[in-house]
């Protein structure tokens, strides 16, 4: 039995926390009947940003709070487009969404940019699809996505193919997963799984483990058994930081299946929380982030102005906006084949583009990290087409 360090117990009393923007679909959004027309070159668009103010839950008003101003300081930087941004509250709740979202047509908006979670970005896009209205929500569940429904956030998939891409670029061709056995986990397992055949490299299987410490501890002799049957010189966890991931970055390591046996994959990012840097099992391991330089310019500008580090995931209200301004710049229409243009949109962390499946593609860097410091291995494209795509 592998004894578990006191340290390392922490991680999970947060477990029911992580990976919180990957919720199950709640039902399927229906196509849109009759695609929004052309923006007016001349007056303003309005656009509705849905955010879950009125929630009870302290930190997901300060996240409305973030959002809200990620928003307007979008709006603020389009110099020549005029955006009218009509801001509703949600509380969080589908139902109170949905009447926003009715509430948003009745007021004239031509876009809707939010909201939150998954069940009510359904409820909302359900609402509004034959009204001609598309919803960009801050979700990065591509299984709600479609019809009128965009995500935002960035998706499982998008992480996943980048991070194949470079390692078979690397001579990695035998590659295992690892992942939680809940939603999130499975949705990562199989976003791996396509991205790995989709580069020509081998899956050499995969493991799952119970979402707890103890399922952690059991499942380690099982990794260590498929590495070796199945000749594996990679591993891919879907764990994060606030989970799993500080108990596998020791024990993995201790079993047998060090840095010098396999190379590890993050499906999510590793530099965050910043202590997450100085964890021994993570030294060497590659994971994905937006342009690093990109970011941190919307970070410093979003603290000058507001007196607090935004919110990780802020910036995606930020990038709905600018779409919004680059289309009615462009005098395009807000119609499901302007959203989807194939040259994407300039956002906080790069560029990135929506897909005509309802899921986006942003580019990302690969990175990893040594001497608990971060160093980009590959850094993000520019446009697409480039070298990161």
């Amino acid at each position: 039995m592998f004894a578990v360090p006191a340290a390392l117990r922490k991680p999970f009393a947060r477990l029911a926390a992580v990976m919180t923007l990957v919720a199950a679909a709640a039902c399927q959004p229906v196509p849109l009947a009759n695609p929004g027309g052309g923006v007016s070159r001349g007056g303003a668009v309005p656009v509705a940003l849905l955010v879950p103010h009125g929630t009870p839950d302290e930190q997901e008003a300060r996240l409305a709070r973030d959002l809200e101003a990620a928003a307007r300081l979008a709006v603020s930087d389009l110099g020549g487009v005029r955006i009218d941004l009509r801001v509703y509250g949600t509380a969080g709740q589908p139902a109170q969404a949905q009447q926003a979202a009715l509430n948003a047509a009745a007021d004239g908006a031509r876009i809707i940019i939010g909201p939150l979670h998954a069940a009510s970005a359904n409820a909302v896009a359900v609402a509004t699809a034959d009204r001609g209205i598309n919803v960009l929500a801050f979700s990065n569940n591509p299984t709600i996505a479609g019809g009128n429904l965009f995500v935002l956030g960035q998706t499982f998939r998008t992480t996943a193919d980048r991070l194949a891409r470079y390692a078979v670029r690397q001579g990695k061709s035998r590659i295992m997963t690892v992942h939680s056995a809940n939603v999130a986990g499975r949705l990562g397992r199989d976003a791996i799984a396509s991205a790995v055949r989709a580069q020509g490299a081998t899956l050499a299987g995969s493991v799952s483990y119970e979402f707890s410490q103890d399922g952690v501890v059991e499942a380690v002799p099982r990794i260590r058994s498929l590495a070796e049957t199945s000749a594996a010189d990679t591993i891919f966890l879907t764990a994060n930081t606030a989970g799993a991931l500080p108990l596998f970055s020791q024990m993995l390591p201790e079993a047998g299946l060090g840095p010098d046996r396999v190379q590890y994959i993050g499906l999510t990012r590793w530099d965050t929380p910043p202590q997450t840097l100085g964890l021994p099992g993570v030294q060497g391991g590659w994971f994905a982030l937006p342009d690093p330089g990109r970011s941190a310019q919307f970070a410093s500008r979003f603290e000058a102005a507001q007196g607090n580090p935004p919110h990780p995931i802020a910036g995606l209200a930020y990038d709905g906006i600018a779409a919004v301004g680059a289309l009615s710049k462009a005098g395009r229409g807000l119609t499901r084949g302007d959203l989807t243009q194939p040259a994407g949109f300039q956002g906080v962390g790069g560029v990135f583009r929506l897909l005509p499946d309802g899921s986006n593609e942003r580019s990302l860097a690969v990175a990893t990290i040594t001497d608990g410091e971060v160093q980009i291995l590959s850094p993000a494209a520019q446009s697409f087409g480039g070298a990161g795509f």
